[in-house]
């Protein structure tokens, strides 16, 4: 048997509204995202997971603290779980970098991967990070865990993961909603897809 890793996006930020690149930039949650965290800690009551490991990047933390207080657990902080960093975009909007550097724009819509945002992480590797700590995690966990990281690390790495090409991570999951779990099931090297993007409420 493997492990069921039920993996979160952190709640709203204060750049949700304009769609800013957040990357490894430090963002604070609004009070919706605050509130999604309240409806994750709610949702992990239910569930009960074994353990908790997050994204070091202040709006992981403190979108799981929630759900630590209520299970009584201390959440593992993972490095590799971190956002990527943008590059250009990192703290912009798409519309914003389009006004100084159109092609870079082009080139990102057409190939996410090769056409990277110049100076931006190398998505290959973050894919691959992400996917290593994934692993690391399910192999160290006996049971159920509950993962908080980010959008685009999070796509990147069910990409790597599930074997479908790292350029079509933004057609294959267009986004991860704030707080909603998508549910693996990890054994080894073979991982499946149980449920994506669902969202928590609480009861």
């Amino acid at each position: 048997m493997g492990a069921r890793l039920l993996l979160a996006r952190h709640g709203q930020t204060e750049w949700h509204a304009e769609n800013r690149y957040a990357g490894t930039s430090e963002v604070a949650l609004t009070e919706e995202g605050i509130r999604q965290a309240e409806a994750l800690a709610a949702y992990a009551r239910r569930v009960k997971p074994d353990a908790l490991f997050c994204s070091p990047q202040r709006r992981a933390r403190r979108t799981i603290e929630p759900a630590a207080e209520a299970l009584e657990l201390v959440p593992e902080i993972v490095p590799d779980l971190r956002e990527t960093h943008f590059g250009i975009a990192e703290g912009r909007t798409r519309d914003e970098v389009r006004e100084t550097d159109p092609e870079a724009v082009e080139r990102f819509l057409a190939d996410p991967i090769s056409g990277a945002f110049p100076g931006a992480d190398d998505p290959a590797e973050a894919a691959e990070r992400g996917a290593r700590a994934i692993r690391a995690i399910a192999a160290a966990t006996s049971g159920t865990a509950l993962v908080v990281a980010h959008n685009t690390l999070l796509r990147l790495t069910l990409c790597q993961l599930l074997g479908i090409p790292l350029s079509r991570y933004r057609s294959v999951f267009p986004r991860l909603d704030n707080a909603a779990v998508t549910e693996l099931e990890v054994s080894g090297d073979r991982t499946a897809l149980v449920r994506f993007n669902l969202p928590v409420e609480p009861r």
